[in-house]
């Protein structure tokens, strides 16, 4: 299975040449739950704490606020949410449904932000 990469030190020029600030959030309490990713998901954490085990049984990834993550299409595991978390997040390969709504959530906020 391929793993989870963690950037933990991502510059501002990088996130803004990401355009991470148009991307979605989604929040999570507290929590202990399964997930497969169906599409390739990249995400900036703004807040919490996490922890995914693999299903396979292979090490676990911590991440945390401040830290760019890409969970790779397929990745089957467990997420063990410590903090309660908020991120901004990327559909890309994959589910062309999520990829599409991902998208134009992504054009909204960036029409948003230009007709303030």
């Amino acid at each position: 299975m391929k793993e989870i990469t963690v950037n933990s030190n991502p510059t501002e020029a990088f996130l803004k040449e990401m355009g991470v600030n148009y991307w979605p959030t989604w929040q999570k309490e507290v929590s202990v739950f399964p997930w497969e990713f169906v599409t390739t998901e990249t995400a900036f954490i703004l807040e919490g704490e996490c922890e995914m085990t693999p299903a396979d049984g292979g090490p676990s990834t911590t991440f945390k606020a401040g830290d760019f993550v890409v969970f790779p299409l397929g990745y089957k595991g467990t997420w063990e949410v410590k903090k309660a978390l908020k991120k901004r997040y990327k559909h890309s390969e994959g589910d062309i449904k999520k990829r599409f709504f991902n998208r134009l959530t992504r054009i909204i906020n960036f029409t948003k932000s230009i007709l303030k």
